[in-house]
């Protein structure tokens, strides 16, 4: 007879614990042992939140090298079945080999389930029969368990589930995650309910009241958007590290539709503007992605919805001052353009349509669908072509943490015809997926991939410009990371032309991710799968509170049509422009909701299951944490001197995945 350790860890996670019974089957090369009992005189403590239980099964011979286990679960007599999460289970063999089997997920029924030995192998080097079965029987589950859905037709499609707790157990929130999400959502609504403010539809006279709104709820970034946000020079730092720092770009040709000329303008120095676009020092943001919507109706209100066009001027001082706005996609009489040199509240009046519509470029376009649409069908991608055993699984999965039940969530209660956006928003109506389906139509390959981004907007050199600087470096280590780790297991174009597993799972993205087929070289693709659910998405979700937790810089709505002359408006015209107290108070509070940090909070390069257990790629891993921790304290350093400091991109904040 022979013996073999047999080690299992059950997970920290709330509720990972099992009073049911374990049992395990070890199979290897030259055979399989019979299946065997995990008992303990721990009884019921043996797997128990964070227990590392060892057990011995005993073979007649060896079993040659362990290519996986069988593991399932039974109740105990008169006791329900109930679910279980283990970490691990380790094996050391007769002739002192060990062996790491990662399973990292909820076993809630009482079926047989197969783990794979922890080596990743390509589906090209799995060349064991039951290593074969294995990974088929997988994927066919898998198949049945992530299915395709679509919530409208022309935008990325999504998983298939009626309601979040249809969603597979190993894709869920975790407890702690679920109740932290509803006890701030819940605290947020009842505080506002409690004011009065939730069903309020007045209108706002006084500007003042808006400060009393959530006035234990504010961030540092916050109190200074309150104070600063009249001022161009912050108008214009906000298109570079606000929520949107991805609209912006350098204006060497006026559009013909965006007829300003010299002696409309009055530039800082002197200088004309055909020369300072010549010199690389004009700017343009264009929303003409949302010309020709019809807006919202809210409280029975028809309310409005620009497509402006935006010119700012770097000045000398490497200031981004705005210079003139159109409201409007056509020139026409009644579109006037508007100056800094216009009455105070012609000039604030048109800033604050732009900054309405950035709002909605942002969260549909920027956020939702660049971000969390995308994640999803990475996702769903990954979990329905490649088994655990697969390199690319293991380097993917933790970048998929909670991505499928945030964006259900997000369907369910943002955008259905019942959510707050549909509901408040001024673009939540039918204008909303028309919006998504231009954004998708428009939508680049080459606008993913931050490098290339960059470079096509003609932003390299642009002063002051943290989200570009912080991000270049984000990426760059990822595709070091990913470069070293993807190289370890494919040494050609040839293996990766091969690999059925991964180009399935690309071409369902293609496919069900709308992104027109390009040529992808395989390290860039996958640099911009994980910068796109963790930098890219911390940039344009974290700081949505401290950018529109103050309503005039970040309005939702806005409900009288904008000045079609100059020299009417007023305070109070601004006042009676702004959304009502309800429609303010709801935006405000989704927006604190969704920039509130979990506690079980990943931060990226952090990876709590160990699904890699080579050498090799754990010191890639190990190497790609010191880079990230070292780029950390640079930000972190660089921050102490700005008036506003830039941390959406500072690793130790960014989370690993889409989770919020």
């Amino acid at each position: 007879m022979v013996k073999y350790e047999v080690t299992v860890t059950t997970s920290s996670l709330l509720h990972a614990t099992t009073t049911n019974n374990i049992f395990m089957k070890l199979v290897g090369t030259d055979g399989e042992s019979k299946r065997k009992w995990l008992k303990s005189i721990r009884g019921t403590a043996t797997f128990y939140l964070g227990a590392v239980s060892t057990f011995s099964v005993s073979c007649p011979t060896s079993l040659g090298k362990l290519v996986l286990i069988e593991v399932d679960k039974k109740p105990l007599l008169m006791l329900p079945e109930d679910s279980w999460f283990p970490d691990k289970v380790e094996v050391r063999s007769p002739e002192g080999d060990d062996y790491n089997f990662p399973i990292y997920r909820w076993i809630a029924d009482s079926e047989v389930h197969l783990f794979r030995e922890g080596t990743a192998l390509r589906i090209l080097d799995d060349n064991h029969h039951l290593g074969k079965y294995s990974r088929e029987k997988e994927l066919k589950l898998r198949e049945e368990l992530y299915r395709w859905d679509v919530y409208k037709e022309g935008i990325p499609h999504c998983i298939k589930a009626e309601h979040p707790l249809a969603l597979p157990y190993e894709v869920r929130f975790s407890f702690t995650k679920t109740s932290e999400f509803l006890l701030t959502a819940t605290m947020g609504l009842t505080e506002l309910n409690l004011k009065g403010l939730a069903f309020s539809t007045e209108k706002w006279t006084d500007i003042d009241d808006i400060r009393k709104i959530f006035c234990n709820k504010t961030t540092d970034i916050s109190e200074y958007v309150e104070k600063h946000w009249r001022d161009d020079a912050f108008f214009g730092y906000q298109y570079l590290n606000g929520v949107n720092p991805i609209l912006i770009q350098r204006c060497t040709v006026l559009p013909k539709n965006f007829p300003v000329t010299d002696d409309m303008l009055f530039l800082r120095g002197g200088k004309s503007l055909t020369k300072e676009m010549r010199d690389g020092n004009i700017f343009l943001c264009d929303y003409k992605r949302l010309d020709g919507l019809k807006a919202n109706v809210i409280n029975g209100k028809q309310q409005y919805l620009m497509a402006p066009l935006v010119l700012l001027h770097k000045t000398l001082d490497d200031k981004l001052m705005p210079i003139a706005i159109q409201l409007k996609q056509t020139p026409a009489d009644d579109n006037p353009i508007f100056f800094p040199t216009d009455s105070e509240y012609d000039w604030l009046t048109a800033k604050i349509f732009v900054r309405s519509a950035d709002f909605s470029e942002h969260q549909l376009n920027v956020h939702l669908l660049r971000t969390h649409l995308l994640a999803e069908v990475f996702a769903v991608s990954l979990l329905r072509n490649v088994p655990m055993v697969h390199p690319l699984y293991k380097l993917l999965i933790p970048h998929t943490r909670y991505t499928l039940q945030i964006n259900f969530l997000a369907r369910l209660l943002l955008i259905s015809p019942s959510g707050v956006f549909t509901q408040f928003a001024s673009s939540g109506g039918e204008a909303m997926i028309t919006i998504l389906k231009r954004s998708l139509s428009s939508m680049t390959y080459r606008s993913l991939c931050m490098p290339e981004d960059i470079a096509e907007r003609g932003m390299e050199d642009v002063p002051n410009y943290y989200y570009r600087n912080d991000g270049l470096m984000v990426w760059d280590i990822i595709q070091r990371f990913v470069k070293g780790v993807l190289g370890h297991y494919y040494k050609s174009d040839a293996e990766v032309s091969q690999d059925s597993e991964l180009q399935h799972w690309i071409q369902d993205i293609f496919e069900h991710g709308f992104l027109s087929q390009a040529n992808t070289e395989l390290v860039k693709f996958v640099t911009m799968v994980i910068f796109t659910g963790s930098g890219q998405h911390s940039a344009v979700n974290s700081g949505q509170f401290d950018y529109g937790g103050w309503m005039p810089n970040n309005p939702i709505s806005l409900q009288l049509p904008p000045p079609s002359t100059k020299g009417k408006t007023s305070e109070a015209t601004m006042l009676n422009t702004f959304p009502d107290v309800n429609t303010t108070v709801q935006g405000m509070s989704t927006m604190w909701l969704l920039s509130k940090q979990s506690s079980d909070f990943v931060c990226l390069g952090v990876y709590p299951e160990e699904h890699f257990c080579e050498e090799v790629p754990c010191k890639l891993i190990s190497n790609f944490q010191g880079e990230l921790e070292i780029l950390s304290t640079v930000i972190k350093t660089r921050n102490k001197g700005l008036e506003v400091p830039y941390t959406y991109m500072d690793p130790a904040l960014v989370e690993n995945s889409v989770a919020i």
